[in-house]
């Protein structure tokens, strides 16, 4: 219990306390539609106004939040300001990227709500206006307004108004709220589909430019209430015309003799904007510092074609600061003009440059590979390097690593490349003798498929571990290699060698292991090693893998031990 609050109590507040806000937005509004000033509107639609309305109030506060999460730049603030008051609090910001996708999720659930209500609405205005009796109270209603269109209740109008037809379809398409509707639900489709797994990973283009379709969602959102479809009593004309009293004689309104006048209607002004506009402006002031960065100047310094196929670019750029396992978003316009993609900083903080490592494994990542000379035989000259605009960095979970006394870092592939910017401080912080390092032990797991990943890191490995051997600091670092799709019969060439002083395949004194960690005895062992201590868990790799690791940290409590859970999230 305790490992479950100290990983998920803070996240299940905030997700609680944000269901609890939709649901008392959804409740108010329901109940707000059950009034006597939308008495006559409910004549006309039924429960289906309230079911309207209510998710129209929640799409509103949804909308609110959904850019928040992608403000890199004020996360990356937020983050820095409150991550010494508290880390727990700071962590919740690397969940950016969830909280995205869970609001999304609530806008299509409140969307599709709407929409439905709505069908079922307009098929109600139509009822009433295609069922001509002058003794039926929603017909009498429809009538309000027909001759100079002042006051009308229903949208649906006669033959006498600008519709010339009683049918839904053409309103939808001839109304402000009809055409913006239509509009923000189907830029709502293409964003979610497009934003699933299988597509944004094999077709990460369509992801990025359909995304975009936020900007014609969020204009038709904002204008969709001007029409004032959905109208209720003025409240001059509730004085007059009280429904309780005045509902039953409908046949007499507005007729001498009677005290009854013809109800009056209106629409509520448009409300959406004014959830909005505040996100909206912050984006936008988003926008405008990531276009400044964009426009600093880069330089790459050094370019290396590891044998892996990982491209490692070295850059500099005047005024950049970084910190441990942060990352940035790269731009090559001679790649795309639009495309920006993240990649995790493989430099240490004390270095005079910055460096990423990338696997090419897309159009982009082959394109710049390409601009680089990684096809030609030849080094590439300075001056025929392609320009790059960087954008960050921005703060990741990694940052934290240095406030554990007990690290684990889990590397899954090129998802080692966060915790090469972290080996690499620990590096420099033990040649600069700096006393003031609070990690005393640090065990790294990386995880490969095959031999090739390991060419471009075991440089970095090798000297790290001449470096601890040196200074008598063994035990410092502990780490495991797995060589994941080996099976025993494949690696028993490398057996033999296993009697010699270095691995084969590494070049390490630490022999590679075959297959996938046993991570019940590894967190086991660690959480016996290191009773009342609380143990950060880094993990940048697929999501299978964090919710192994993640049900361990919930589960393993030896020893009073609480591991603390952290993924890479961007």
């Amino acid at each position: 219990m305790g490992n479950f609050a100290a990983n998920e109590g803070l996240s299940v507040f905030v997700i609680l306390v944000w269901l609890g806000i939709n649901a008392y937005l959804f409740v108010q509004f329901y109940m707000n539609f059950l009034t006597e000033r939308w008495f006559y509107t409910r004549v006309l639609l039924g429960d289906a106004l309230s079911w309207a309305r209510a998710p129209a109030a929640c799409l509103n506060f949804n909308c609110m939040l959904i850019l928040l999460p992608v403000c890199r730049n004020l996360l990356s603030f937020l983050r820095g300001s409150i991550q010494c008051c508290s880390r727990t609090a700071a962590r919740q910001l690397d969940r950016n990227i969830t909280f995205h996708k869970l609001v999304a999720y609530m806008i299509a659930f409140h969307t599709a709500v709407h929409i439905i209500a709505h069908l079922f609405n307009f098929e109600w205005f139509m009822g009433a206006q295609l069922y001509r009796n002058s003794s039926s109270l929603p017909f009498v209603l429809s009538q309000i307004g027909t001759g100079d269109n002042a006051s009308y209740l229903n949208p649906i109008r006669t033959d006498q108004t600008i519709v010339p037809n009683t049918n839904p379809t053409i309103v939808m398409f001839t109304t402000i709220a009809g055409l913006t509707g239509v509009v923000i639900t189907l830029a709502l489709i293409l964003i979610i589909t497009s934003s699933m797994e299988v597509i944004r990973r094999s077709y990460f283009e369509v992801f990025w430019y359909t995304h975009h379709l936020f900007i014609i969602f969020f204009i038709g959102l904002v204008f969709h209430g001007f029409g004032r479809i959905v109208r209720g009593q003025t409240a001059t004309s509730l004085l007059e015309n009280k429904p309780s009293q005045c509902a039953d004689q409908f046949e007499s309104w507005g007729k001498n003799g009677t005290f009854c006048p013809k109800p009056e209607f209106a629409g509520n002004p448009p409300m959406t904007w004014k959830w909005v506009v505040g996100p909206m402006i912050l984006y936008v002031c988003e926008r405008l510092v990531r276009f400044y960065r964009s426009q600093q100047k880069v330089v790459i310094t050094k370019v290396v074609m590891h044998p892996s196929k990982t491209l490692e670019l070295q850059m500099k750029r005047k005024g950049f600061r970084m910190e441990v396992g942060q990352y940035v978003f790269m731009q090559c316009p001679c790649v795309s003009q639009l495309e920006w993609h993240p990649f995790t900083l493989t430099s240490a903080p004390e270095e005079d440059h910055f460096s990423v490592h990338i696997r090419i494994v897309g159009d982009w990542t082959q394109g710049l590979y390409e601009a680089c000379g990684g096809d030609k035989n030849e080094t590439q000259e300075a001056w025929k390097l392609p320009k790059m605009a960087i954008d960050g960095p921005f703060g990741t979970a990694s940052e934290d690593v240095f406030g554990y006394e007990v690290v684990m870092l889990v590397g899954a592939g090129i998802g080692v490349t966060p915790f090469a910017s972290v080996l690499k401080s620990v590096w420099y912080k033990h040649i600069q003798e700096n006393q003031n390092v609070f990690t005393k032990k640090i065990y790294f797991y990386w995880l490969c498929p095959e031999t090739q990943a390991f060419e471009w890191f075991a440089d970095l490995l090798q000297s790290l571990e001449g470096q601890m051997t040196e200074k008598g600091m063994v035990d410092f670092l502990s780490y495991n290699i797995y060589l994941t799709r080996w099976k025993e019969t494949e690696a028993a060439h490398f057996r033999v060698h296993h009697e010699a002083e270095n691995d084969p395949i590494t070049g390490l004194k630490q022999k590679t292991l075959y297959g996938k960690p046993n991570w019940d005895n590894e967190f086991t062992t660690i959480g016996t090693k290191h009773p009342e201590k609380k143990v950060g868990v880094f993990l940048c790799g697929p999501t299978q893998l964090a919710d192994v690791l993640e049900k361990q940290c919930l589960s393993h409590s030896e020893a009073g031990v609480k591991f603390i859970f952290n993924k890479e999230n961007f």
